[in-house]
Formats: C-alpha cells, structure tokens, sequence
C-alpha cells in the first residue's frame, strides 16, 4: 500500500478502546502514558468550510521519536479519516483553492530532505511536488491554485560538498548559514521559481487575500539571535516593488495586508514609541510605507497573533489573559471588543476562514490534551468536532486545577495554577512540586499538561504542584512583565516563595516536605531560589543560567537580555555588578539543596556550560547533586526515551529527598 493512501481512521478501534478503558478503575497517569497523549494540531479549514485537515502527533518508541500524521474530519464531526501513514510522517497541511487537493511536506524514502507533495482529497496515491536541494517549508497554495511558494535555504556549493565529504569542515561560528529565500514551483511542470533574493531571510510570509501582494518578515540572517534585527515587508507576489514597513530593534510576527492591501498588520513586543521588551501588541501601517502605529491601545491583553476579518473592518486578536488564552474580536470603527472564546483552558492550533467567518481551533483543557473546536462569528455556539482524547477524564485519576492568588512581597497580586493531588482530602497536608515556566515571557496556563512538566504524574503520586506566574510573566499588564527591567531577581523569586507561602496557609502544601523545579527560565529561578533559601528539600534544575556573565557570550541569543541588566557585559563601563548580582553562582555556597541538573548536549539557548558551573559548585561543596547531559537533544529535549529519562530522574530524586521512599523507575514500552 502507498505510504501516503488515505486510510480509515480507525474509529471502530478507538471507540474499542474507550470501551475497555470505561469498564476499568481509574488509575493514576504514568510518565509512558502521558509521553504516548496524542497531540492535535494545525487546524485547516475547507475553502467551503464544511472540511478540517489536522495532524496528529504521537511517540514512536520503536523509533524513539514523534511521528505526526495528517487526518480529516467533516465539521459536524462525521467522516474522520486519517489522510497519511508514511514511516516518517508528515506536517503542514494545505487545502488547494477548489479543495480537491491536499499539498503537505513529508520526506518520502528515496530523499533526504523533506519536500512538498500532493495528495487528492478522495484518497489514492500521493506525489512528491518539488525536488528542491534542500528542506522546504510553510508551503502556501497561490490563489488560483496553479502553484504553491514555500520556504527553502540555498544549497551547499560543490566545493563545500566536498570539503564535508572529505571532513575538511572547520567552520566559522554564526557566518556559514544558508539565507532563507521564497519560492514558487508550478503544478503543470513542476519547476520551483525563485521569488526573493539578496543578502537577507524570509522568516514569514502571508500571501493577500487577491494573490497579487505579499507580507513578510525578513532579516539579516536565519539565526535566532537575529531575530530582533528583522523587519516586516510588502511586495508584489513576483518579489517586485518590495517595501520596508519598519526599522526598529524588535521581532515581529504574523505579518498579513487588509482585505483591500492598504494595510499591513502584524505583532510585535514593543510600545507605542517603538520601545522593547513589551508585552505583544498589535501594530498596522499603510502597505505602500508610512508611520506605524498600535491597533487598540486599550487592549489590556498580551497580543499572540492577530488576523484581518472579511471585509477589514474587524481583527480578530488571540490573547494571553494568564492562567488561559482567548480569541476576542475588535471593531476598528468603534474600539471595542468582546471574546470569541472563554474557558479554563489554553488555545494550542488556529485557523479561521475569513470568507465563512468560521475558526477552527484545538483547545486543551485540564481533562483533555487536546479536541478540535469549531466557532463562528455570529454568536452561534461553539461544537467540539473531535473526541479523539474524552477517555482520559474516565481513565485516569487525573486530580484538579485551580486558579488560586496571592500578595507578593510588595504588595502586588500574583496568580498561579495549584494542582491538587489525586484523591485529595481536605485538611491534609501535602508535599508540594513548584513548577516555574520558562521564558521568563510566558504564563502557566489551564492545560493538560505534557512531559516537562507532568504535573498529573505528580498528582498521581500524591503531589501537589504549584505554577506561579511571578513578575515578568505575560498577561498581566506592562508593568508586571518590565518588573525584570534592570532587575532580573528583584521580585519574581520572592513571588514563587511568595505562592508556596500561601499554599502553605491554604493547609495544602506541608512546608517540611518541598520540591522545586523548572526548566530554561524555570531553571535560572530553581538556580536562583536554592542559593536564596533552603526550605526546599529537592531540587531539579533544567537547561538554567549560572553566570549572567558567561552566559551572555554563550548562548545563541543576547538582544532581550539587555533590558535585565542595563546593557551588555563587554562595553566600556558595562554593569558587570548587575549581571554578576544576579547570578546564582555568586551565592551558590548557599545552597544546601540536593540539586539535579540535566541540559541538552546540542543546547545553544542555555548551553551546558551553564548547568556543569553549577554541578561542580554544589558537588565541591559537599552538596548531593547530580549532572545528566543528553545527546543529540537541543534546548527542548524532543526524543520520547530521554524525555522519559527526565521524569524518571526528578521523581527519583524527589522521592529520595522529599519523600525518603524508593521510586521504581518506568520502563520505555518494548518496540
């Protein structure tokens, strides 16, 4: 059978399934069950709107990594069907204009990088599209349907070819990448146009409504750390006429032009001067060039994305209110909005069809991973379309969330996810896990939770987890995210203690048996809180900064650490003192914890220099702590067995320290 043939879905087994799962006892969720959730995403609404293409991503044990494969559903929620299987899975699916046909990039056997390929709506047999050097990306239909554009970097020369093969390959650090550039291949004779080209990236595009003009970010480089320095573009769908929209010091996102191309609209982390380090906003400018300026100053929300309605009239902003994401709708005329969306829960995939005013999104609650939801604008209700993980809530003791507050230090509110342990009794007292976010430009939010964090594993052995969104996280307003501004550490820490104090008040939280963990940001506040303190008993530090100093030069990206510490460490009169301040390593011959570390070897973010300035600290110190590194893994470990690792290691140690008890360790399933 062709890889890509359209196959049933398997509903009979699932709903099999369902059925055994329903008769069973509940039990407690394992770290192998939580790793095998399967994840929806990438919702695509049918020209008609009557269709959804989504992926569904799922561990392969036997492969050690995450397959994702592409399914359709009619939205009254009939007709599933998984649309692909090939081995290596496949992503990005893209409805042609007349919805007959189905483009997606995947990398079929035969070729060593991944290309477009198309696949008729009916079913049948897939065909590769392009066969393009090297890995294309955001594929998107040209409006008349006679082609696609997608992303691709330039290929290695000869000469580079074969300096590789022959391991003549010294390199010079951030100066031998590969600009990114836009293409269009055509469905008749297959021949892929370059479209963009100069000494710059593409990074984003959004063709318009008529095809004819597109909006897109482009910068100096593809690096991360260039990301600031890009700006967003119009030009003629050929590449022609290109216009710079902005010039400024911030990244920007989502760039799309006005029904009517008189407008350009798009994101970006700046105030109405331009300044950054804000939180996310909405900005449009005239497509032809001119000034810049905030959609919807009032806004009180952190802006994640914004999208033009039908007629340009309306935009529709999906926002960060903290403990949950929404989608609201803006009238321009009148500046006033009002929400699409509300729930305990956190919006994870998007798509909205401006000519059906219908959006489809993949909303993840506290007792499902993940359902396909359909909404529409004219204030009919919304309808769940998939019910590919309702037998969790059934299956599994999953334990409950909720939103609780507290005073920080100064006076100022703080909010936070308390997770209650399974089969919770009021009036006793609990260990209790705090968990802080990463970025530190996030929140914690309603969610089911993943294998990061794996709270409902923790809840399952009788754990409660506190999520506080301390200073310098989104959604709460300018003034409690610039909190960090000149002061990384001056309330966040004290906001996290802050939160365990009131969980402690609250008679939840046994203070004599505490835990402290995060990851990237959560990790730099780990770091920082067990050289502040020792109430903590454990702690697990993932992927966190030791030394502000060392790390700056380290890391792949410095721009947005400039507002913590008024500068740069290596300009004359630099404020070395605050960068020095602010760094666990000055005060880690505080530490009293039993602290473990574990990074990423191929980490660039917060490399793994930063997580061994700690280890060896805390291990001359007479400290127990432990160093795991993992191969291949980037910041963001990605391999399902070393994610299992992760959970493993934390519980082991927290049930060591914390629980004085034994923690039998979970096996990976047998291929």
């Amino acid at each position: 059978m062709d890889p890509f043939a359209s196959i049933p879905l398997g509903f009979a087994f699932l709903a099999m399934m369902a059925a055994a799962e329903a008769t069973a006892e509940p039990r407690r969720l394992t770290g192998v069950d939580l790793i095998d959730v399967p994840r929806l995403g990438d919702p695509q609404l049918s020209p008609d709107g009557t269709q959804i293409l989504y992926t569904v991503e799922k561990a392969s044990w036997k492969d050690n990594r995450y397959v994702t494969h592409i399914h359709r559903i009619n939205g009254d929620g009939s007709g599933g069907r998984q649309m692909t299987s090939g081995a290596a899975g496949e992503s990005s699916p893209r409805w042609s204009p007349d919805g007959r046909t189905v483009a997606f990039l995947a990398r079929r056997p035969g070729s060593e990088v991944t290309q477009i390929h198309l696949l008729s709506n009916e079913g049948g047999e897939a065909r590769a599209l392009t066969r393009h050097p090297t890995a294309v990306s955001r594929p998107e239909w040209v409006r008349d349907g006679s082609g696609l554009y997608f992303l691709a970097a330039e290929p290695k020369t000869a000469e580079e070819k074969a300096r590789a093969e022959a391991k003549d390959d010294v390199f010079a650090l951030d100066e031998e990448y590969k600009h990114v550039h836009l293409w269009r291949v055509g469905l008749a004779d297959e021949k892929a146009t370059r479209v963009t080209e100069g000494d710059f990236s593409v990074t984003q595009y959004n063709l318009s409504r008529d095809g004819r003009r597109i909006a897109l970010t482009r910068g100096p480089s593809p690096l991360f750390g260039d990301a600031e320095r890009g700006e967003v573009w119009v030009m003629d769908a050929d590449g022609g006429n290109a216009v710079a929209i902005t010039r400024n010091v911030v990244d920007e996102w989502f760039p799309s032009l006005s029904p009517d191309n008189t407008l350009v609209l798009f994101v970006a982390s700046m105030n109405a001067e331009f300044q950054p380090y804000y939180n996310g906003r909405a900005f449009v400018a005239p497509a032809a060039g001119g000034p810049v300026r905030v959609l919807a100053p009032g806004f009180p929300y952190q802006v994640l994305r914004a999208t033009w309605s039908r007629d340009g009239q309306k935009v529709l902003l999906a926002a960060n209110l903290g403990v949950h994401n929404e989608v609201f709708l803006l009238d321009l005329a009148t500046q006033r909005y009002k929400a699409v969306t509300e729930g305990k829960h956190e919006l994870i995939g998007s798509s909205f069809l401006p000519e059906r005013e219908r959006l489809a999104l993949v909303i993840d609650r506290p007792d499902n991973p993940g359902e396909l939801w359909l909404y529409g604008l004219d204030g009919a209700p919304p309808r769940q379309v998939t019910h590919f993980s309702e037998s969790y809530a059934s299956a599994f003791k999953l334990g409950r969330q909720e939103r609780v507050e507290w005073k920080g230090a100064d006076g100022v509110t703080v909010e936070g996810l308390l997770h209650y342990p399974v089969d919770y009794r009021p009036g006793t007292r609990y260990p209790l896990v705090v968990q802080t976010h990463g970025g530190p430009r996030n929140s914690d939010r309603y969610s089911f939770g993943d294998w990061q964090g794996y709270v409902k594993v923790l809840a399952g052995l009788g754990y409660a987890v506190l999520q506080p969104n301390y200073r310098g996280s989104t959604g709460y307003g300018d003034a409690f995210l610039r909190d960090m501004v000149g002061s990384y550490f001056r309330n966040s820490h004290l906001d996290v203690l802050a939160g365990v104090d009131h969980v402690v008040k609250m008679g939840v939280a046994d203070p004599e048996r505490l835990a402290k963990m995060g990851w990237s940001a959560g990790g730099h506040m780990t770091n920082k809180v067990v050289t502040f303190t020792d109430r903590f008993k454990a702690a697990s530090s993932g992927a966190g900064a030791a030394n502000w100093v060392s790390m700056y030069g380290q890391s792949d990206t410095r721009g947005y650490r400039d507002p913590w510490f008024g500068g740069s460490p290596w300009g004359k009169n630099a404020p070395i003192d605050v960068f020095w301040d602010h760094s666990p390593l000055k005060y880690v011959a505080n530490v009293k914890t039993p602290t473990l570390f574990l990074v990423g070897a191929e980490d660039v973010r917060v490399p793994p220099a930063q997580s061994l300035e700690m280890h060896r600290a805390l291990k001359a110190n007479g400290v127990p702590t432990r160093l795991y590194i993992a191969p291949r893994e980037p910041h963001t470990w990605e391999e399902p067995r070393h994610q299992l690792f992760k959970i493993n290691a934390e519980l082991d140690w927290f049930e060591k320290y914390v629980m004085g008890r034994t923690y039998t360790w979970e096996k990976a399933p047998a291929p």
